[in-house]
C-alpha cells in the first residue's frame, strides 16, 4: 500500500538521505528488490501456491494470479490475530512505484484519512472519518505539496463515500455516504465549502450495530441508478437467525433522489469501494472477504458484479467452496455462487478501487484498475499495506494483480503506512490516501521527462 519514486526519484531521495545513514540503509533495503524485479523481467506472472505472499515478496511489477483451484482447505487453527504495530514514518521513507514514477507527499496531519474521489473540474475531495469532516484540495505546488486546502462539509458521523451528482462536468450536488445515512450538499464547480445545509437522502442504511462502518456510493453511467454497499456486521453470522444482518453484506440500489429500488447483489461480504468500468459501464466492487479461516483463505477480491448476483457470504466463498462453519445449509445456494473475477491475497483488506482514465501514465495502464489494500490482520506473515494496479482487456479483467506502490512496511514488520483511497486526477496522475501515517501521496509519471 505504498508508492515510490522512479528509479531516477529514488536516487534523488537517496542522496538527499544521507544525512543519516539509517535511513539510507531503510531506503535501500526496500528500493533494492524493486530494482531486482524489474531487472529480471516483470511481465512473468506468479501462478499457483508461489502466488500466496506476504509483504517482504511485494515489489512494484510483481504480478499474481490466483484462481479457485489454488484455494487451500480451511484450516482454523491456522488463525492468528497479528494486527500491525504502527511506528512513525522512517526518515527519508518514501512509498516504492515503478521505475519512471515519482511519489511525493502532497498533504499530512489528518484524523482518519480515508476515500477520495476527483471532482469534474480536477479538485480532489476527501472524506476525513476520524474528524466527520469532507476536505477539498485543489493545486500542486513545486514543493510537491497541495495549494490551497479547505474543508467542505463538517459535523458528519463517520463520512466514507463521496459522489457527484449529475454526472457531466457540472454536478450539483455532492452525496455523502455515511454508516447509517446519505446526504447531499449544493455544489456548484469549484466551490470549496458547500452552500447550503446537508440535505438527507437516505435517512436509513443499516449499521450502527457492529460490523463494517463504511459506506460506499456511486452512479450507473446514465445516472439513472445509485448503488450504495453495505457491508456485514459480522465475520461469517448467518442470516437467517441474525436480523442485524438484514440488507448487510449487500449493495443496494437506489434512486438518485433516495428512494429505494432493491437490493442489486448480495452475499459481498464488505464491498469497501465501488466504481462504474468506463468501457463496460459495470458496477465493480473491492471486497473484504472473511477471516479465521488459514492463513491462505478466503482471498479478497476485485470483480465486476452482476446485477442481482450472490457471491456466497456467509455459506459459500469463491464459488461453490462451503464454509464449514455452516456445514450443510442452504444446498440450493451452492451452484449460484459466482466466482469473483480477480482474487487477491487472503487479508489483504481491499479498500478504494478507481479505474485508470487518464493520460500521462504509460499507454499500457489505459483502463487499468488501481486498487488501495490496507494490509492484512489475520495472517501470521503480513500482506497488503500497498496500491496494487489491476489489469485490464478491453473492460475485462484478467484475472492478475500486480505491486504497484509499496513500501510502507518497514524490514523488520513495523508499519508505517496504510492505504485507503485511491483517485486519478484530472492530469492523469494519481492521488493516495494513507491513515497510518495521516497522509496523502501523489504518485506521477516522470520518465518522459528525463
Amino acid at each position: 500500500m505504498t508508492a515510490n519514486p522512479s528509479i531516477h526519484s529514488t536516487a534523488r531521495v537517496v542522496a538527499t538521505a544521507t544525512s543519516s545513514m539509517a535511513a539510507a540503509l531503510f531506503l535501500t533495503s526496500l528500493i533494492a528488490p524493486c530494482m531486482q524485479a524489474h531487472a529480471q523481467g516483470a511481465a512473468k506472472t506468479i501462478t499457483g501456491q508461489a502466488a500466496f505472499t506476504d509483504y517482504t515478496q511485494e515489489h512494484p511489477g510483481v504480478r499474481r494470479k490466483i484462481t479457485a483451484a489454488d484455494l487451500p482447505e480451511p484450516n482454523q487453527g491456522e488463525a492468528v490475530f497479528n494486527g500491525p504495530t504502527v511506528v512513525a514514518r522512517p526518515e527519508g521513507a518514501l512509498p516504492i512505484a515503478p521505475p519512471g514514477f515519482k511519489v511525493e507527499l502532497y498533504a499530512q496531519g489528518f484524523r482518519v484519512p480515508r476515500l477520495l474521489r476527483t471532482a469534474p473540474n480536477g479538485d480532489i475531495f476527501m472524506s476525513d472519518t476520524g474528524a466527520g469532516e469532507v476536505k477539498v484540495f485543489r493545486g500542486v505546488g513545486a514543493d510537491g505539496k497541495v495549494v490551497t486546502s479547505e474543508t467542505f462539509a463538517s459535523g458528519l458521523k463517520q463520512p466514507f463515500g463521496i459522489a457527484f451528482y449529475p454526472l457531466g462536468p457540472n454536478p450539483q450536488w455532492v452525496y455523502v455516504a455515511s454508516t447509517t445515512s446519505v446526504v447531499r450538499f449544493p455544489y456548484k464547480s469549484g466551490e470549496l465549502k458547500a452552500s447550503g445545509e446537508a440535505e438527507t437522502i437516505v435517512p436509513t442504511l443499516p449499521g450502527g450495530r457492529g460490523g463494517h462502518t463504511t459506506r460506499d456510493v456511486v452512479f450507473s453511467k446514465d445516472g439513472k441508478r445509485m448503488f450504495v454497499s453495505v457491508g456485514s456486521a459480522s465475520n461469517v453470522d448467518d442470516t437467517d437467525n441474525n436480523p442485524t444482518e438484514f440488507h448487510r453484506a449487500d449493495v443496494l440500489e437506489f434512486a438518485p433522489d433516495g428512494k429505494f429500488v432493491k437490493v442489486f447483489a448480495n452475499g459481498i461480504r464488505n464491498c469497501v469501494g465501488e466504481a462504474i468500468n468506463p468501457t463496460t459501464g459495470q458496477l465493480w466492487c473491492s471486497t473484504n472477504e472473511r477471516d479465521n479461516l488459514g492463513n491462505n483463505l478466503v482471498p479478497d477480491y476485485i470483480t465486476s458484479v452482476k446485477e442481482d448476483g450472490f457471491y456466497g457470504w456467509p455459506y459459500y466463498y469463491i464459488g461453490g467452496h462451503q464454509d464449514p462453519r455452516h456445514a450443510g445449509k442452504h444446498p440450493e445456494l451452492k451452484d449460484k455462487v459466482i466466482v469473483p473475477d480477480v482474487l487477491l491475497q487472503p487479508h489483504f483488506a481491499s479498500l478504494e478501487l478507481a479505474f485508470y482514465t487518464g493520460n500521462q501514465f504509460p499507454a499500457a495502464y489505459s483502463g487499468d484498475g488501481f486498487a488501495a489494500e490496507h494490509g492484512s490482520w489475520n495472517k501470521s506473515k503480513r500482506a497488503g499495506y500497498e496500491v496494487i494496479r489491476i489489469p485490464i482487456k478491453n473492460g475485462v479483467a484478467t484475472g492478475e494483480f500486480e505491486d504497484f506502490l509499496t513500501g510502507f512496511v518497514t524490514p523488520d514488520g513495523g508499519v508505517w503506512g496504510r492505504p485507503v483511497g485511491v483517485t486519478v486526477a484530472k492530469d492523469g496522475s494519481l492521488f493516495v490516501s494513507d491513515d497510518g501515517s495521516k497522509s496523502i501521496w501523489h504518485v506521477s509519471y516522470v520518465a518522459r521527462n528525463n
